[in-house]
């Protein structure tokens, strides 16, 4: 028997030396040539014993073929309780499982798939509830209190669904575009903004080297709500971030006050001038000097 690694509980000497039994169980369990050699031992209590093979079977490097015997009290005959494949402290395993709602990153969704919402979501929160009835939290005159129990009233009498009557509390919430079963909480606000402001905010490499931010850009479209002070919708579409949401001091080379035309580049003085006209002598000096030269700005011919 091979070297053993034992629990510091004595294993019982008979189920210790049961080694071709074990073997002859894992054989008969795994396929065959993929029973390597014992590896280990261990005592799982009073007269029984696991023993441990290698599996040479591909893709299960570092498993273990476990294989338990025993025997009854005062019996000289070992018996077969279980074999089963085990992974050892090396083995190669499968990564830990992680629910489907850790593992989805943004840009993972594709035409036809569903993402449900949980009703806790954090980043959701009740919203009007639809029924024309002032919050509990609101203060709300008697006047508007009678306008909408009449209101009520007209709509329980109606079989079909009518549109909302300008001035009632559904009407406004339908303008506010809170006339929905549940919209964005602070929190879920604050995660958007937080994406958004990494994917294009002033920190950016491309906001660094902006001529202006988007703030004094023509191609920025405002948007409505809460995060209208803090981002826009850029629309030009030779830009990095057309139809995605920008940050204010976000900017590109896109912007549209920043686009200059250069000035024609201005070549240097020539070494020899060719454009100036060369002056010319009508007739030499009586003396035989070298006559000055005269000035090109004097008319010719004067003496």
């Amino acid at each position: 028997m091979s070297a053993a690694t034992t629990r510091s509980r004595t294993p019982d000497r008979l189920c210790a030396e049961a080694v071709d039994l074990a073997r002859e169980a894992a054989e008969e369990a795994a396929a065959p040539g993929v029973v390597g050699e014992h590896v280990a031992l261990v005592s799982e209590g009073d007269r029984v014993v696991t023993h441990f093979f290698e599996c040479k079977e591909p893709g299960y490097r570092g498993w273990r073929w476990a294989v338990t015997v025993a025997r009854a009290s005062r019996a000289k005959l070992v018996t077969l309780d279980e074999t089963v494949l085990l992974p050892g402290p090396d083995a190669l395993q499968a990564p830990e499982w992680v629910p489907w709602s850790e593992r989805l990153r943004p840009g993972d969704m594709g035409p036809g798939d569903l993402l449900p919402t949980e009703a806790d979501d954090l980043r959701l929160e009740p919203g009007y509830s639809g029924e024309d009835a002032p919050p509990p939290n609101s203060a709300v005159s008697e006047e508007m209190a009678e306008r909408v129990e009449a209101e009520d009233a007209e709509f329980a009498e109606r079989d079909t669904p009518v549109a909302t009557t300008r001035g009632s509390i559904a009407a406004v919430a339908e303008e506010l575009g809170m006339r929905r079963a549940r919209v964005l909480s602070r929190y879920g606000l604050h995660t958007a903004a937080d994406r958004w402001e990494e994917s294009f905010g002033g920190k950016t490499a491309m906001a660094q080297a902006a001529p202006a931010s988007c703030v004094s850009c023509a191609f920025l479209v405002p948007i409505a709500g809460s995060l209208s002070q803090a981002f826009g919708i850029c629309a030009n579409e030779f830009g990095p971030a057309d139809g995605r949401v920008v940050a204010l001091d976000y900017g590109c080379g896109g912007h549209s006050e920043a686009a200059v035309m250069p000035k024609p580049p201005r070549p240097a003085p020539p070494v020899l001038d060719t454009v100036a006209p060369d002056p010319l002598a009508l007739r030499p000096p009586r003396d035989g000097s070298v006559p000055d030269a005269p000035d090109p700005t004097d008319d010719l011919g004067h003496s």
